[in-house]
């Protein structure tokens, strides 16, 4: 399945604008988030703000960007499924075939001294995960990418195929729930931490 539309939206950027170079040579279209989009756009990779997809703009403080169909019917249409197509195609959604995406710091934001609860809550990531498990559950036709070291390898066989093989799509949707399952684990230990106090 080529690939020809990317949602890139990181919050630790090591490697990105490397990649965002990468994926723009070989022809693919990207459509990122605030900080992601800023550190694009300021090392010259052409980058459609995802507010301009949605028709709505980035709200509650960056609570609110990408919980939206525009987003999520793009990376949960099922490709060969003609009614999703015909979906698709009455709402004008596009397909996204690549989400690139990591999560708020909530870690390192809890590991900090005297951080507060309000701080921690703040670095719950919402639509990350909701991103990262929809392309997961969708690895048949969409490649999602959680770890930046994975991403020379995306990148060189997208230049190389125009796509990535079936089993590493699942192998990194694998990788992807993962990367939520220890994000909501860290979350659940720290409230349970709040609540015995």
């Amino acid at each position: 399945m080529k690939i020809k539309r990317a949602l890139i939206s990181v919050s630790d950027k090591t490697g990105v604008v490397e990649l965002g170079k990468r994926l723009s040579a070989a022809g693919i279209e990207i459509i990122s988030t605030g900080g992601t989009m800023k550190a694009l756009k300021e090392a010259g990779v052409p980058v459609t703000y995802v507010s301009d997809v949605t028709g709505f703009p980035e709200i509650m403080d960056g609570r609110v960007k990408t919980l939206n169909p525009y987003i999520h019917g793009g990376i949960l249409a099922v490709r060969d499924n003609h009614r999703h197509k015909e979906e698709m195609k009455t709402h004008n959604i596009k397909p996204i075939d690549l989400v690139v995406v990591n999560l708020y710091p909530f870690r390192e934001t809890i590991a900090k001294e005297n951080v507060t609860l309000a701080e921690a809550i703040e670095n719950i990531d919402i639509g990350g995960p909701a991103m990262i498990r929809a392309a997961a559950k969708n690895f048949h036709f969409v490649t999602v990418v959680t770890n930046p070291n994975r991403y020379d390898e995306v990148a060189s066989l997208i230049e190389k195929d125009g796509c990535v093989s079936g089993m590493l799509r699942m192998e990194l949707a694998k990788e992807a729930f993962n990367h939520t399952a220890e994000y909501d684990a860290a979350i659940t230990k720290y409230l349970q931490e709040q609540v015995e106090k």
